[in-house]
């Protein structure tokens, strides 16, 4: 039998993650635990590589830890968000790497702070979007790093997000329409208007409210792109060239799937750079300073690469060499001569290269979790199905390890529904893949109807399907695996989080007969509640949300209709529910009006709420409790393994 991997070494804290170079490229930083808690290391860089035996840690994070970071152009403060509890209220946090001092950019109780913008034209300054004056919308304020000063530049009348360009000027923004579409508005200049005259912040919260023209006063905003509702999901603007002439946008106008163009600020014009009819182009590798696309990413049953620009051919080509996984460059240094390489493997951890340009080669950094080479882990393999209405449904499925000789058959199987659901499950390393795996499971992933990635009309096809079509996807992923012979029919589990945890509730309230039980993660039980409870900074993508799932204004039957809670009594089957007492999106009321409804029909129930998580379990000792219960749980009704 294959050895049980501890919950600790799939679940438990990284050894290391995320390495970040210092502009000058003289200094890496990392995440790594101090004392059980991740906290950002870092160490010098010299001609010899890493000095790792002069790392030291920076933060002092003894709480939640620190799960992301970036380098301020200066080279000098290391920036960081960090929340309370899970409560996503970010706060924007500094640490200046020459003395250690830290500070609390952000000293606001309740407000949300984002980094909208740092470059290399303006080192000693950050962008950051806050919600300070206007719960629902955040406006743009500069911050010095050298004194700590924040000064409003835009007082936010209603849009959903802010670009700038490579001169720190904010240039281009989202605004929402009442249909849930977006005018993608720019102007020439950040000259006018930035005085936070352009629009009343204090009331046009409701994206049914603003952008009607892109008209915002004299601020010389106007619509460069109209962006339908339907296209929305497969858009994204990524950049404005390094000159500021033009938009990087990845756009589903005029295809079904999202294609990487070019658009002329000053006449509209468009230019297509890359597209693919079956899925949208998922980002671009821009150069640092021109911000033309270098390498374009395309993400099917695993990315591929369309590489553009000749002059990084050759270092895409040795980066290729240096791991058999899917490659993502993560940072470079100022001089673009060192690149940072991450490699996703489905078999294996992360694993980080630093790339020399100039010799074209690669040196290992670190994995991100050592320990999963003494045990057998399983790939990660690519399926498709035909649903029921003629949609094809992509997937993925992970096969527990085997004897030789034992086929693949009548296998306990459990269906891990992602979350989102605009949103989508890829190909690499998944803990939870492999946990299941590794307890004798066959774990199903399914890209059900309303992912991303397929192109426009997928998305679509999700619309108003909560419960319905979106639910007989999954439905029908199990019938497919049933009919493979690789599941046993009898013994199929339910699992997921947060629309994933809905996905479960429906499967054991909608169709109990087919599966033997279910694992609900901050899932939502009743649709009009979780749409009246939506966290205010929603505001502005409300209209694309009730589109997507329905308006609970005029829609409270349908929704209660597509609602778990609403037909909590047919439940025949045990579940397993956990919930985070501070989730600003899938409410502590969710799991609590669920559970109170299975305790009253005497329904065979576990609940576990977690006083300091939010939307999902950042702390250790957290997730490895859920999952402690999670594994005894499975076992119980399916009969895989677990550890005491």
């Amino acid at each position: 039998m294959t050895e049980l991997i501890p919950r600790e070494v799939l679940f438990g804290n990284p050894e290391r993650i995320s390495p970040r170079l210092s502009p000058g490229g003289t200094r890496l930083a990392w995440i790594a635990p101090l004392n059980g808690v991740l906290n950002v290391w870092m160490a010098p860089v010299g001609s010899a590589g890493v000095d790792w035996d002069a790392a030291t840690v920076i933060t002092d994070d003894t709480d939640r830890g620190i799960r992301k970071f970036m380098w301020a152009e200066d080279g000098r403060h290391l920036l960081y968000e960090q929340d309370a509890g899970g409560d996503e209220n970010w706060r924007l946090y500094d640490v200046d790497v020459t003395t250690m001092a830290r500070r609390d950019l952000t000293p606001y109780d309740g407000i949300q702070a984002r980094i909208i913008a740092a470059k290399k034209s303006h080192p000693g300054e950050v962008l950051v979007g806050m919600n300070r004056d206007n719960p629902q919308l955040h406006d743009v304020y500069r911050l010095s790093l050298e004194s700590g000063e924040l000064v409003k530049e835009i007082s936010n009348p209603g849009y959903a997000g802010w670009m700038a360009d490579e001169d720190m000027v904010v240039r281009a923004a989202l605004s929402p329409l009442p249909d849930g579409g977006f005018d993608l508005l720019v102007r020439d200049s950040g000259d006018s208007g930035d005085s936070g005259e352009s629009g009343d912040s204090g009331d046009s919260g409701d994206s049914g409210d603003s952008g009607e023209s892109g008209d915002s006063g004299d601020s010389g905003w106007r619509t460069l792109l109209r962006i339908s509702a339907d296209d929305a999901p497969s858009s994204d603007a990524l950049s404005f060239s390094g000159d500021g002439g033009s938009l990087l946008f990845i756009s589903a106008d005029g295809s079904d799937t999202g294609r990487l163009v070019r658009i002329d600020i000053a006449s509209g014009a468009v230019e297509l750079l890359v597209e693919d009819p079956e899925a949208d182009v998922a980002g671009a590798i821009l150069h640092p300073d021109t911000r033309e696309p270098q390498i374009v990413e395309v993400l099917k049953d695993r990315t591929e690469y369309h590489v553009l620009d000749p002059a990084v051919e050759a270092d895409f080509k040795a980066i290729r060499e240096l791991h058999p996984g899917d490659p993502q460059i993560v940072d470079r240094d100022q001089a673009d001569t060192t690149w940072l390489v991450a490699f996703t493997d489905d078999a294996g951890p992360g694993r980080y290269f630093s790339y020399d340009r100039g010799s074209r080669t690669g040196s290992f950094l670190f994995d991100s979790r050592p320990d999963l080479a003494r045990y057998e882990l399983a790939p990660m393999e690519p399926f498709s199905y035909t649903a029921r209405d003629g949609l094809v449904i992509h997937g993925y499925v992970t096969f527990p390890p085997l004897p030789p000789g034992m086929p693949r058959s009548g296998l306990p199987t459990v269906l891990n529904v992602h979350g989102g659901p605009q949103a989508r499950d890829s190909w690499g390393f998944d803990p939870e893949a492999q946990w299941l795996a590794n307890r004798g499971y066959l774990c199903v992933q399914v890209n059900y109807r309303g992912s991303t990635g397929y192109g426009k009309s997928f998305v679509a096809a999700g619309d108003r399907e909560w419960g319905a079509k979106m639910h007989d996807d999954l439905l029908d992923a199990v019938a497919f695996v049933v009919s493979a012979g690789w599941a046993d029919s009898s013994r199929v589990a339910i699992y997921g989080g947060s629309y994933g945890g809905y996905a479960a509730l429906v499967g054991a309230a909608f169709t109990p007969d087919v599966f033997r039980c279910a694992v609900d993660i901050v899932g939502p039980s009743n649709l009009k509640t979780l749409l009246e409870t939506i966290p205010p900074y929603w505001a502005p993508l409300r209209a694309q949300l009730y589109k997507r799932v329905g308006d609970p204004s005029v829609d409270a039957e349908f929704l209660w209709s597509r609602s778990p809670l609403s037909r909590a009594g047919d439940i025949r089957i045990p579940l397993l529910i956990a919930q985070g007492a501070n989730d600003p999106r899938v409410k502590q009321a969710e799991s609590e009006q669920i559970v109170a409804a299975l305790k009253a029909a005497g329904i065979d129930h576990e609940y576990m709420l977690f006083p300091d998580e939010g939307h999902g379990f950042a702390k250790p000792a957290n997730r490895l409790k859920f999952y402690a219960a999670a594994e005894r749980f499975l076992a119980k009704h399916l009969g895989g393994r677990a550890l005491d």
